[in-house]
């Protein structure tokens, strides 16, 4: 398989590229700055350096690819304005080249954080009407997810949306870097997560089975955990103002039945603690 990635360099990208490249996929990463990807180039990826806008400098290179795995995403340190043109317009360009270049398949790296709170008594579906909270990257994600989805009826687009919950693993700092956050969440709020290796799965399912474009894909462990369980396992202390928070109880929370059912997704790590415990964390 022809696999064409972007976001090769970020926190899910650089955990699943090298997984690719040992399956003996061919992979094409494109990469804002190549000095950057150069470990990867080192393990057999073609590093292509660009910018997503500029479709020009990488179409040629995306002739002959079987799938783009779109996973560049601006989500946390950057204004409004960035965020919108790196996750939408970002996102409509490279899938237009995508379609210029007669690539099959499109993978697009969503987030579980385009339902918002919701109104409903039950985990959130990929059918259930997108509710963002009021801030820039879910809501770029949930526009670009509309705007792909256009092109998908109206052009042909092979699409396949991946909803990604909180991913860790792998020496990955992302808990850690969050635990200010969770510190003023209500203990008892839940949130689904991922670990790497079973994002790579659901990314590789998305992209290799047959007849589902158009389809939108939950991606989750079996195990929502608790804020204060996090916090507790990384000796963090609750914070008193923290459990007067109000919080909705499925948000966060996703129902992975479709996925399941139609790509036979079962998690590698079922919990965070079947991570920990497998030395996997």
């Amino acid at each position: 398989m022809n696999i064409f990635v972007t976001g090769a360099t970020g926190k899910v990208g650089s955990r699943f590229v090298p997984r690719m490249l040992q399956r003996g996929y061919h992979v094409k990463v494109l990469v804002r700055d190549a000095v950057k990807a150069d470990w990867l180039h080192q393990q057999g990826a073609k590093v292509l350096e660009g910018d997503l806008l500029q479709a020009d400098n990488y179409v040629d290179a995306l002739w002959g690819t079987d799938v783009v795995i779109h996973l560049a995403a601006q989500f946390r340190g950057v204004d409004e304005h960035t965020t919108k043109i790196s996750n939408f317009d970002g996102s409509i360009a490279l899938a237009r080249a995508a379609l210029q270049a007669d690539v099959p398949r499109f993978v697009f790296s969503s987030t579980n954080n385009v339902y918002g709170a919701g109104d409903h008594a039950r985990p959130n579906r990929e059918d259930d009407e997108l509710r963002p909270a009021y801030h820039p990257y879910p809501q770029s994600k949930a526009d670009a997810e509309a705007a792909l989805l256009q092109l998908h009826r109206e052009q042909g687009l092979g699409l396949r949306i991946v909803r990604l919950p909180f991913v860790y693993g792998e020496r990955d700092p992302h808990i850690t870097e969050f635990l200010p956050f969770l510190r003023n969440w209500n203990p008892a709020k839940r949130m689904h997560m991922a670990h790497h290796a079973d994002v790579a799965q659901a990314l590789m399912l998305a992209a290799s089975t047959p007849g589902i474009d158009g389809r939108i894909y939950n991606v989750a462990d079996d195990a929502p955990i608790a804020v204060a369980e996090l916090l507790q396992l990384h000796n963090s202390e609750v914070s008193s103002e923290a459990l007067q928070q109000d919080f909705h109880p499925w948000d966060q929370v996703v129902d992975t039945t479709r996925i399941r059912e139609e790509l036979n997704y079962r998690p590698i790590y079922p919990s965070f603690y079947s991570a920990r415990d497998a030395g996997a964390i």
